[in-house]
């Protein structure tokens, strides 16, 4: 039996996320943040629309997240992203004390790992839910992009 509540099921709220920006001409990156299986914050990029080259989907999240929870740490939050962080976003989820990162795809050329970025010691991370999902959101965008 599969909890309705695991790491595919809100992999793909972020991907909810994802395809909103993609609709509204930003790079499809989504997110939400949960903390006891509820979900405390949802975003996505909105770098586009803010002229803002911060306004990340994590760091919209992460901003979200606080205000909800009244404080600047997400200890007992896990992040669930559709494209592994870059090394801003993982900056400031380092700062945020967050337990858990969950991505969809990698990102080889940008994202943390590649970047050697480090994350807080007891932050768990865990990559490749719905990846494939995620990554033709992205092809399909940038294609989609290059041929206007």
């Amino acid at each position: 039996m599969i909890l309705p509540y695991d790491d595919t099921y809100f992999m793909k709220k972020a991907l909810q996320e994802a395809k909103y920006a993609f609709e509204h001409g930003e790079i499809p990156v989504g997110a939400v943040i949960v903390i006891n299986d509820r979900i405390i914050a949802r975003a996505h990029n909105l770098t586009e629309q803010l002229n803002d080259v911060t306004a990340h989907a994590e760091m919209q999240a992460i901003t979200a997240a606080a205000n909800y929870l009244g404080g600047k740490y997400l200890k007992g939050c896990t992040l669930y992203v559709t494209l592994e962080p870059c090394q801003m976003c993982a900056g400031a989820l380092y700062w945020s004390q967050i337990d858990k990162i969950i991505y969809g795809a990698s990102d080889a050329d940008r994202g943390f790992t590649a970047m050697g970025t480090s994350l807080h010691p007891k932050t768990s991370i865990k990559g490749g839910i719905l990846e494939q999902e995620a990554s033709d959101l992205l092809r399909q965008f940038f294609e989609k992009k290059r041929n206007k």
